[in-house]
Formats: structure tokens, sequence, C-alpha cells
């Protein structure tokens, strides 16, 4: 977990849950609290004009979100939407200032979580321009895996829904469906029903 609950417990936070589906904030709202995840998933994401959505990222467990708006006037770039059922730590933006200024120290946490965040989106976003789907998708599977520190070939199961990679990835579900085969096929993925394994 990024900060201690109890902490946050101490400065005031309270526990919401949000049910699978509901908006926890919108793109262009204003920044109220800071956010961690006490259980479940939930999705940063876009929606284009046609409908296709894009995801920035999907924190769980022990992640906060949307907490670099908390040191800045701008509002939401993104929307942030429990995927499953979660419950949600919350403490209002003025708590969290008044828990940051009396201990300095958690913002190098907070700063360490960001740089973490920040090297996924430099390591993903040269992939993301290039065309070839199968580079896109093997540079997303290789960076989470490492993250969560699994080195064996299909010793890692792929926690994402074919459409969720598609969105994450930029590209189209029926591409990732193709192209998944085709990394069965060349012994980079097992298939097991649904579930991928890297």
């Amino acid at each position: 977990m990024v900060i201690c609950e109890n902490l946050l417990f101490s400065h005031g936070a309270k526990i919401q849950n949000y049910k699978s589906g509901e908006f926890i904030f919108h793109e262009g709202s204003s920044t109220k609290f800071y956010f961690q995840i006490k259980t479940g998933t939930v999705k940063l994401t876009n929606f284009h004009e046609d409908g296709k959505e894009f995801i920035h990222g999907l924190p769980f467990e022990g992640h906060c979100f949307g907490e670099t708006y908390l040191f800045t006037d701008k509002e939401y770039a993104v929307n942030a939407i429990a995927v499953t059922e979660c419950d949600i730590i919350k403490v209002e933006k003025s708590r969290f200032h008044d828990l940051i200024s009396q201990k300095p120290g958690l913002m190098l946490s907070i700063y360490r979580y960001t740089a973490d965040r920040m090297h996924y989106k430099y390591v993903m976003s040269a992939p993301l321009s290039m065309m070839n789907p199968f580079t896109r998708l093997k540079k997303f599977f290789d960076h989470i895996k490492v993250y969560f520190g699994y080195k064996e070939p299909y010793s890692f199961f792929i926690p994402y829904t074919r459409q969720q990679l598609a969105a994450i990835t930029g590209l189209r579900t029926e591409t990732v469906i193709r192209t998944i085969k085709k990394m069965e096929r060349e012994k980079l993925v097992r298939l097991d029903n649904s579930k991928i394994y890297y």
C-alpha cells in the first residue's frame, strides 16, 4: 500500500463502497479527495467521441489513484470507474495536505509510486506508437510480468480480459484475439480456456 491505512484513518479517512461500473470521479471534475484502494480494481479511462475507450491504468488493492491532482488546481483529465466492487479509502483534500505537512516523508512514498507509473508510461508509449499489435502486447506483457516478479515462461496469469487489453493497448478487441492466438502458435503464451499465461 502507498500509505498506511491506519495513518489515513487517524486523519479522517472514510471507506466508501462502489459497485462495478460506478464512477468514482469524472473527467473534468475537481479534486476533493485522496483515494486509496482497500479492495477491488479501478480503471482510469477516457471515452472517445465514437464511444471507444482507452484505459490508462488498472490500479488495484493497495494502490492510490488521482493523487497528482491533489497538488494542482487542474481538473481530472480521466475518469475513475470501479471495474469490480471496490472499497475505497477517501481522505478530504485539506486533511490530506495536513497529513503531508505533518509527515513530509510520505511525499517520498507518493513520489516513488508516481515514478513507477511514469516508468510504465514511458515503457509503453513507444510501442503504442508502433503499428505492430504483436509488439504492443508483448511489451505490455513483459512489463506487467516483471512488475509482479515473475520470470518463468507461462508462470504469470494475465489478469485482464481481451477487451481490457484492447483498451489498454489502443487495439481493437478482434486484433487482440488474433494476436494472442499468434503468440500461442509462437509459444510465447499458453492458453487455458480463456485464461492467458505468459
